[in-house]
């Protein structure tokens, strides 16, 4: 079958199953599954997905040889903020310039112990590869990060040891190691890294760290070799840049009494080494709180107080010795033109005033023998204070990376032995330099990019061929580009550019810059891939100087400028100045310089040999361990979050040798994997090898293969892997697999569902079944329990009815307790409302006397919240009720129908009665007055009149005129018939002269007048209700008699017989 119409048919056919899941769920996009948060999704799970995030393996590019599909691919990802990249087992990483939520510690979880291409590309998914190589292979590791200034690479070194950190066994011992690997990165930071024009916190001397492992896995050492750190920064910085960090942390954040006791102000601009670059503020950079961070990783490290305090005497005295000026004298000699900073610096790394006056204004000669003092120049005096600002700050910086190393060595060495213990190595190296003017140092970082280089391709082709070999697979040699030639040309004895330039700092005469040009000329000039501006044509002298040579090096071509390449190989410091810092008081500068420097006739090497000796032992460590590699790319040179430059891009691929590398890894095979593991994920996409294959896995493989159409041309069966030549075909693979998922998704689901249902049901039955056991059970027993206490309380109840009679006895005990219980609830539920209701339960014999004492309390409780509530207005009404009760009760026929009315004050208001009436009572105040009707003694004319009743006596007033005053001293009595008329007389006694007779009324409201009248007069005993007749005086010897019928209506008249007939109806039978 075609392959290429094998993968067209499976991208339609995905195309129009997610068009399908889009109507279906209503989405605009189907988001396939990336390993962007770090789950486990196997590389090849993101295959589905490349024409939107590229491929996660550049071997799987299908134009490999093209720099603009490389350069596109790391557009995609790095769009999609998916930075990392492989090309085989090497790490591409991109700065993001921003924070990315994929360092979690849920994030290292995920890499712990998975497959390396199991997962998305991540610097964890390296660092453990090379943890679980160590472990199981027992080889030591080796991860080597490089790219240039501000790709990246302090911080993918960062990563590094956090991810160690947190996933390695911990101990407290461990744990302690671990603090101080992770606390040494701030203090190596603060003294090695300063501020470039492309990187804020960039690393300015290469480094490699050795970390050790016992058997367990866990950390327990570590050791760090530093090379070549710049110390001209320390006496010069470009436009835009700054010193080391930690000059400005020491200014910006240290404490007032430290500033004080180092003499130093909290102003940069003092001081002569911060000034040059111009940069003392950087926004990304908090000094005060990176100084806080700097003091508690000493403390971490194990740096006691006194070598903390000898340390900053050193920084401190470093920016004194900066600010010493130099005048001069009439005969050139140099002088110091102020004190003050000399004085500071001697007192801070303990030597005489004088002493250092002297060796800086002077240098020490030994001519046959004897020892001379010479005078400097102004000139030579600022060379020499800055030959020694650099060699004190670099001596003390090698100190430090010292102290460091005796605090992580791992002290118990009968335990670290060959057969137990491990090391991986961290190399956060220097990245090949080009800039607008490159010098002795760029020099010095290409030769080590180059060696590393030859190195890395070795180490690659190596790995290649042995995999090949091991596979039975036949290595077919791949053409690449052999950089030993540059090497050579570099570090030959004798011919090599380092060879030349110490014969040139050691020969005697006048050995200059130029010279050493001329003679790189005269001893290169036919080499391919050097040339000079004498020695190029006329278009290449266009582009050169007359002071510089070019190297055509495996990235590239780089010019070098010869200025300063003697100075800065040679790095000599007068030998009176080394005399001045042995004799220092400081412990650090002691052990910096060594006395036997003095006594050592032999001449130093010089820098550029040093370095070569030191990157020859680098490459033996590093050929000693298994690699790994890490490449660090900038996306652009304004430190941006999303913006890609691709010139700037370009030209670190190139540099870095990424499109080599990709070449030498795609020479063979771009894919491989295990048999297992292929046959694991594609065995789907052949009926005979679904959904298991029983036989050997590379019959299986071959069986999956076949049916797929796979060309020879295009794999080859090795004894363990399957290779395959081109990403088109594990493309198409791939897509089909993707289309063939939808429909072992629906029979998975399908088949889930149905188990998952019957299984649920089953539970839920069963459930069912013992919660129902259960509560019948429970039932049950209640109803055992209820029937046995039943039984039980009728026999009680039976045996104490027999006994009622008798003595209480256990035998009636509970039937009398249930007799009084049950009178005692029955009256709870009965008892009486109000005062009015007397009715109570009849008690048992038992019961009769507490009954009693109850229904008594009963009542005056009832009694006392009665008379608690009623106000003072109704206790008065009250009051008359009572006595009207008392007076009428049973003997006057309408008193029933006067008491559910209310007694008024009185029935005449103040303008019903003649003011002049009340001007006769003048002071007595009037209780009650009512309009009654008054009938003669003679005749019994009706007339109308008032009655007013006073405190002393009763008063008849006819309109204005008093006509009787009776008073209740004088008033014998008063009659009432039992009818339901309103006729009474009033008695008075008829020896009294005032009085006539006595005096006979009508009122409406009698039985209210009659008892306001008794309460005023206290005559309430004295009220006679009468039947048939009342016999009234009506003047002296003179009597009236009135009668009283029963009749219908109420009729008042004369009688025939004289009398006074009063009918009235009757209205209650009594």
């Amino acid at each position: 079958m075609d392959l290429s119409k094998l993968g067209d048919l499976m991208r339609r056919t995905q195309s129009a199953i997610l068009e399908k899941e889009r109507l279906i769920k209503g989405t605009d996009d189907i988001q396939p599954a990336v390993g962007t948060d770090g789950v486990r999704v196997m590389m090849e799970s993101a295959l589905t997905a490349r024409d939107r995030v590229g491929v996660q393996d550049f071997v799987l590019l299908e134009n490999h040889t093209s720099e603009v599909a490389f350069i596109e691919n790391l557009r995609k990802r790095f769009k999609e903020n998916l930075i990392y990249t492989y090309i085989g087992s090497v790490l591409v990483s991109v700065n993001p310039y921003k924070e990315l939520e994929i360092y979690t510690k849920q994030h290292m979880e995920r890499y712990r112990g998975v497959n390396f291409y199991e997962v998305s590309p991540h610097i964890y998914a390296v660092s453990d590869n090379a943890y679980r190589a160590m472990r199981t292979e027992r080889r030591d590791q080796c991860i080597m990060i490089a790219g240039e200034s501000g790709a990246g690479k302090t911080e993918a070194s960062k990563k590094v040891l956090q991810y160690y950190a947190v996933t390695c066994p911990a101990s407290d011992h461990v744990q302690t190691v671990k603090d101080r690997l992770l606390q040494s990165n701030p203090v190596l930071e603060a003294f090695g890294n300063a501020k470039t024009l492309r990187n804020d916190n960039s690393s300015r001397f290469g480094k490699y760290m050795d970390i050790q492992f016992d058997f367990k896995g866990a950390p327990i050492g570590g050791q760090i070799l530093n090379y070549l750190l710049e110390k001209s920064r320390v006496v010069h910085q470009s436009h835009g840049e700054r010193n080391f960090h930690i000059f400005y942390q020491l200014i910006e954040g240290g404490e007032e009494d430290l500033l004080r006791r180092l003499g130093l102000e909290r102003n940069t601009q003092q001081y002569q080494y911060l000034v040059k670059g111009n940069c003392p503020k950087v926004s990304s950079i908090n000094d005060r709180s990176d100084w806080k961070v700097v003091r508690k990783a000493l403390s971490v490290i194990g740096f006691s107080d006194d070598d903390v305090e000898e340390l900053l005497n050193i920084i401190a005295s470093v920016l004194h010795l900066g600010n010493v000026q130099f005048g001069a004298e009439d005969g050139g000699n140099a002088w110091i033109a102020a004190e003050t900073q000399i004085k500071y610096m001697s007192r801070l790394i303990g030597v005489d005033v004088a002493v250092l006056r002297e060796a800086l204004t002077h240098k020490k000669i030994i001519a046959k023998g004897e020892e001379l003092m010479s005078p400097l120049n102004q000139e030579q005096a600022a060379a020499a204070r800055d030959a020694l600002s650099k060699a004190v700050y670099g001596r003390t910086f090698t100190w430090l990376v010292n102290k460091i190393n005796d605090s992580l060595a791992f002290k118990d060495d009968s335990r670290l032995t060959s057969k137990n213990a491990s090391v991986i190595g961290l190399l956060d190296i220097y990245g090949f330099e080009v800039f607008q003017n490159n010098s002795f140092e760029q020099f010095c970082i290409n030769y080590c990019n180059e060696k590393l280089q030859q190195l890395f391709i070795e180490l690659t082709l190596k790995s290649e061929q042995e995999e090949y070999e091991s596979e039975g697979i036949t290595w077919e040699p791949v053409q690449y580009f052999n950089n030993k030639i540059i090497c050579d040309l570099v570090e030959e004895k004798f011919k090599g550019i380092i060879s030349i330039l110490d014969e040139e700092c050691l020969r005697p005469g006048d050995a200059t810059d130029i010279t050493f040009l001329e003679k790189l000329e005269e001893t290169l000039g036919g080499h391919a891939h050097f040339v000079t501006h004498k020695l190029a044509d006329g278009k290449t002298r266009k582009v050169m100087g007359r002071e510089d040579f070019r190297l055509l090096h495996y990235a590239g071509e780089v010019n070098y400028n010869v200025n300063g390449f003697l100075d800065k190989n040679n790095d000599l410091l007068f030998r009176n100045l080394k005399e001045v810092m042995c004799m220092s008081e400081n412990k650090i500068l002691v052990q910096c310089f060594d006395r036997e420097e003095l006594t050592d006739k032999k001449r130093p090497e010089t820098t550029a040999t040093q370095f070569k000796n030191s990157l020859a032992k680098l490459m033996e460590i590093l050929m000693s361990k298994e690699p790994s590699y890490v490449r660090c790319i900038k996306p652009n040179d304004a430190k941006q979050s999303g913006r890609f430059d691709e010139v700037l891009i370009r030209h670190q691929v190139k540099y870095l040798g990424l499109m080599e590398n990709l070449r030498v890894r795609r020479a063979g095979f771009a894919y491989r994997r295990r048999y297992e593991v292929f046959l694991q994920r594609y065995k789907s996409l052949c009926p005979e090898t679904w959904p298991s294959w029983n036989g050997r896995l590379v019959d299986g493989v071959s069986t999956l293969v076949k049916h797929l159409g796979y060309k020879p041309e295009e794999y080859k069966l090795g004894r363990s892997k399957i290779f395959i030549r081109f990403p088109k075909t594990l493309f198409a693979t791939e897509d089909a697999l993707e289309v063939r998922k939808h429909s072992i998704a629906t029979k998975l689901q399908a088949g889930w569902r149905g188990y998952s249902q019957k299984t649920k049901y089953r539970k839920l039955r069963n459930s069912a079944i013992a919660i129902q056991a259960w509560w019948r059970g429970i039932l049950a027993r209640r109803r055992a329990q209820r029937r046995r206490q039943a039984a039980d309380t009728i026999r009680k109840f039976v045996k104490g009815f027999i006994y009622r009679h008798q003595p209480r006895c256990p035998e009636n005990e509970y039937f009398l307790d249930y007799v009084r219980y049950s009178f005692l609830m029955k009256l709870h539920r009965s008892l009486p409302k109000s005062v009015l209701d007397k009715s109570w339960p009849t008690p048992p014999p038992a019961l009769a006397e507490a009954s009693e004492l109850l229904r008594k309390m009963c009542m005056q409780n009832m009694v006392w919240k009665y008379c608690k509530s009623i106000s003072p207005e109704w206790k008065h009404q009250m009051e008359q009720k009572m006595v009207a009760s008392e007076i009428f009760k049973d003997k006057k026929d309408n008193y029933p129908q006067s008491v559910p009315k209310l007694f008024v004050g009185t029935r005449l208001n103040g303008e019903d009665i003649n003011p002049k009436v009340l001007q006769t009572l003048g002071n007595e105040k009037m209780k009650y007055a009512v309009p009654v009707t008054k009938y003669d003694r003679k005749g019994y004319k009706a007339r109308t009149r008032q009655l007013l009743l006073t405190g002393s006596s009763a008063i008849i007033v006819e309109e204005a005129k008093m006509k009787q005053r009776i008073d209740y001293n004088a008033l014998k009595g008063i009659s009432v018939s039992s009818l339901s008329d309103g006729i009474f007389v009033l008695h008075v006694p008829c020896e009294d002269n005032k009085q006539k007779g006595d005096v006979v009324l009508q009122s409406d409201h009698v039985i209210e007048t009659l008892t306001k009248l008794a309460i005023c007069a206290d005559k309430i005993n004295s009220i006679n209700i009468n039947q048939g007749s009342i016999t009234f005086t009506g003047g002296p010897g003179k009597e009236g008699i009135i009668d009283f019928i029963a009749g219908s209506d109420l009729i008042i008249n004369k009688a025939k017989n004289g009398h006074l007939s009063v009918t009235a109806p009757r209205l209650n039978s009594r």
